[in-house]
């Protein structure tokens, strides 16, 4: 797997005031902004080109990967209505871009270089246990470690794993997943998050995706303020190193 595919063309409302005259993406973690160390990190398990959604202040982060030395082929996709659409809509524009297998990655993450060690085959989904402050979509694990369920929102058994939001698609199931997103945009659904299309894929046994244990330290969601504070103090221990 060569190619990463970031979302980063939301506004990041819930991190502002950071986000007022900052994209989401560049928001620093004790000095060390979310995308370079994104970029560290594809860039050290060898992955050659980056597909970019962006959207709010995307100038600045053109820029910023500009003057980067990435070691990556980046193509932008432009989300013109970002202030209005979900990332189910993102992830639609992008689709021109994508004809090989590709990692899916969202802008707030912050993790470990070594992280995505076990990501990189096809169809995985990055999973951590659900503890107290996690919030977003769970999913169900089965004995065999496939997903057999997700759940929007609800921390409660037998949804005991939290997605990290990093998945890793065959163009098998990316091709799938694309008409899924094609009828909803269609049908003026974009207020959605993609998930709601993984859910109904793993429910319909179109796909089996594989839960991939991403331990509790090794990464860090980054939705508001007080998620960027935890980050930080996180970080700066030697559990993160």
């Amino acid at each position: 797997m060569r190619t990463a595919v970031l979302l980063a063309a939301g506004n990041g409302s819930r991190l502002q005031p950071a986000t007022h005259a900052l994209p989401k993406c560049l928001t620093e973690v004790n000095g060390v902004p979310i995308l370079e160390q994104q970029v560290r990190c594809l860039h050290r398990w060898g992955f050659q080109r980056l597909v970019m959604v962006v959207g709010h202040l995307d100038g600045q982060v053109r820029d910023f990967l500009g003057r980067m030395e990435t070691g990556l082929t980046i193509d932008y996709v432009m989300n013109p209505r970002h202030r209005t659409t979900n990332n189910i809509y993102s992830l639609w524009l992008a689709q021109e871009q994508i004809a090989e297998p590709f990692l899916l990655l969202e802008c707030d993450l912050f993790f470990k270089e070594g992280a995505l060690g076990n990501m990189l085959e096809p169809n995985k989904v990055a999973v951590s246990h659900v503890r107290p402050w996690m919030k977003g979509t769970t999913v169900a694990v089965n004995d065999d470690q496939r997903i057999t369920s997700f759940r929007v929102g609800q921390h409660a058994a037998p949804y005991d794993f939290k997605t990290v939001n990093i998945y890793s698609f065959s163009m098998a199931t990316w091709n799938a997943m694309r008409l899924r997103l094609e009828q909803r945009v269609r049908s003026g659904d974009v207020h959605d998050y993609y998930e709601v299309v993984l859910s109904e894929m793993v429910a319909d046994g179109d796909r089996s995706l594989e839960a991939v244990d991403f331990p509790e330290h090794d990464w860090h969601e980054i939705d508001d303020l007080a998620d960027l504070r935890a980050a930080e103090r996180a970080v700066s221990t030697p559990v993160w190193a």
